[in-house]
């Protein structure tokens, strides 16, 4: 492959710590950190870096969430219309979440926009609730779900990706998700890209910074806790051609988007980073 040559990788990620303002050292060959750039329609693996070790998937677990709920619209279980209710269990999720008290309860569209853009860990288990009957059970399809997209190294025991002992992902599991995503759901695939969502006074931004910022740039999903570091998939079409990138394991917001950019430069034109400076919101 053409950027099969570790010395002219490490060249662009110097190219790009420079260009994002980063300490060179944190731009690459941090071996804790995976890395995988994937062609979107044929699935030709372009660029990895420990694609296969064992990470936390953090709120890249509500990709999951989201396509089963893509599932359930699709075949009549859920309309976007319905009203989903918010139980003792999911109101008392932490941050991200839109507050909604228990009892309360809100459209299944708009909350699949709120898990979507800004991580709604009390929506991602209400979601779960509604369609599975409990979380753990939520779960279970999860998982089963993953092996059926030939997602073998991932187990989920949560709707939200909250740290816990056995929610395990790798980079290339992930890709496999958003492919998934991309290739089945394309109207769907849509809320991933709304820059903005509307939630009663409040505009919230999406987590997803490079949105807007990086050319071709239209989804996929953030995640962050402690344990995972920072994650994003992201995926950009340009010319016709899409390919989805995920990076696992970050040690910051910036160092993420500014790994994600450059990784995107390098699956459409296999050259230095063009990407600019990504500013926070």
């Amino acid at each position: 492959m053409f950027f099969s040559s570790l010395r002219r990788l490490q060249i662009c990620f110097i190219v790009a710590s420079l260009a994002f303002g980063l300490p060179v050292q944190a731009a690459y060959a941090r071996s804790r950190v995976s890395e995988i750039v994937v062609d979107a329609s044929t699935g030709t693996v372009l660029f990895s870096q420990a694609p296969d070790a064992a990470r936390r998937p953090a709120s890249l677990t509500k990709l999951m969430t989201l396509y089963l709920a893509f599932e359930a619209l699709a075949d009549g279980r859920l309309r976007l219309s319905d009203p989903l209710p918010i139980s003792r269990r999911a109101a008392r999720q932490p941050a991200t979440h839109l507050g909604i008290a228990a009892g309360g309860r809100i459209t299944v569209g708009k909350a699949l926009d709120a898990i979507a853009a800004i991580s709604s860990n009390d929506l991602a288990v209400a979601v779960a609730e509604r369609i599975a009957g409990n979380e753990p059970k939520f779960a279970r399809l999860m998982t089963a779900k993953a092996r059926q997209l030939g997602m073998r190294n991932t187990r989920f025991t949560n709707a939200s990706g909250l740290t816990s002992a056995g929610n395990v992902t790798t980079a290339s599991d992930m890709a496999k998700l958003s492919r998934a995503i991309v290739r089945r759901f394309p109207r769907q695939y849509a809320r991933f890209s709304r820059r903005t969502i509307q939630w009663r006074s409040r505009r919230i931004g999406n987590h997803n910074h490079l949105l807007g910022r990086v050319a071709g740039v239209d989804g996929i999903k953030t995640g962050y806790t402690s344990d995972a570091g920072y994650n994003l998939a992201a995926s950009a079409m340009r010319r016709g051609r899409r390919i989805v990138v995920v990076v696992l394991g970050e040690t910051s917001v910036s160092a993420r988007d500014a790994r994600v950019a450059n990784l995107i430069e390098l699956g459409f034109t296999g050259s230095r980073s063009k990407a600019r400076r990504i500013r926070r919101r």
